[in-house]
């Protein structure tokens, strides 16, 4: 088990290395390695009970679960910011792209 919280906290350090400039495919595949790995460490602990040095270990990896948290939900903000400009940029112009019918005929009277 000490070799999954070594694993699980070297991984930790390299994404809070480069957690600003990470993007969210490098988020995503951070957080699908560091569920393997504890489901890993969850399996163990089921086994055998954990020592006190370990769970403080894992508490220790743990506090850097708000960062991670605040960078993913800056990367949801940018990405639904963008959705939203993109979406009323749609509206705006589906309003200038009025469908008229290819038959219709446009008169005009002068005064």
């Amino acid at each position: 088990m000490d070799e999954l919280i070594r694993s699980l906290d070297q991984l930790t350090r390299e994404m809070m290395g480069r957690l600003q400039e990470a993007t969210y495919e490098e988020l995503e595949t951070f957080v699908e390695e560091r569920q393997e790995l504890v489901d890993s460490i969850a399996e163990q602990v089921a086994i055998c009970q954990s020592t006190s040095a370990q769970k403080e270990e894992i508490h220790r990896i743990l506090e850097h679960d708000y960062a991670l948290l605040d960078r993913m939900n800056v990367l949801r903000l940018e990405a639904q910011d963008f959705l939203q400009k993109r979406n009323h940029a749609k509206v705006q112009r589906s309003a200038y792209e009025a469908k008229y019918s290819a038959d219709s005929i446009l008169m005009d009277r002068r005064k």
